[in-house]
């Protein structure tokens, strides 16, 4: 009994430690994107052991960052109401989807250097989807133009979103505009025309 006791003690201590170190990694690469193991285990207050014996590459941590970012930001977006006409929706998924970006693109950027060719677009895949998704919508409703693929408009839409997040970085954008201009540009991207809203999609 006091065994499995001691045992679930270690366990519960065990996550809370690998809790810590995501955290103080999402924070310490925030900061900075070349933040190293060492700067991540003093934010998390552990030591070298116990954080190389949760995470034994500064790849998987990244990783790890990244991935709890996401979800967050998935929490975000699930929110939204994208039941209604596609191009509120889609206003509104530029507009959250920017902020969410603002806020991870430095653990972005990390990721970028540290991952495999491709793992960061795996990582996108699901709030990627949903753009997807909405976009063949409003294509088959006649709001958003059809004579471009769904999955090439979308492809627009997310280097719109990355590069206005270094136009920021770099102040050539005023992030207090960006959201505002997201959605703008999202909709001058995908909608069509007023005089032509409602005709079918091309088949």
């Amino acid at each position: 009994m006091a065994h499995s006791a001691a045992k679930s003690a270690r366990r519960a201590d065990a996550r809370q430690n690998a809790e810590k170190i995501v955290r103080a990694a999402v924070t310490c690469l925030g900061r900075d994107p070349e933040a190293s193991m060492n700067d991540i285990a003093q934010e998390a207050g552990v030591g070298r052991v116990t954080l190389y014996g949760h995470f034994p590459s500064r790849e998987a941590l990244v990783e790890a960052a990244m991935i709890r970012l996401l979800a967050q930001g998935d929490e975000v977006l699930e929110a939204i109401d994208l039941s209604g006409d596609p191009r509120d929706g889609l206003r509104e998924l530029m507009e959250s989807g920017w902020l969410l970006i603002a806020q991870a693109a430095s653990v972005l950027q990390a990721a970028q250097a540290a991952l495999p060719h491709g793992r960061v677009q795996e990582l996108h895949a699901k709030p990627e989807q949903r753009v997807h998704d909405l976009i063949r919508r409003g294509q088959a409703e006649g709001v958003f133009r059809a004579d471009i693929p769904a999955d090439l408009l979308a492809s627009v839409l997310h280097h719109i979103l990355h590069g206005a997040a270094t136009d920021v970085a770099t102040r050539r954008l005023d992030p207090t505009d960006a959201p505002r201009f997201m959605a703008e540009m999202a909709l001058a991207v995908c909608a069509v025309p007023p005089a032509r809203a409602g005709l079918p999609a091309a088949g």
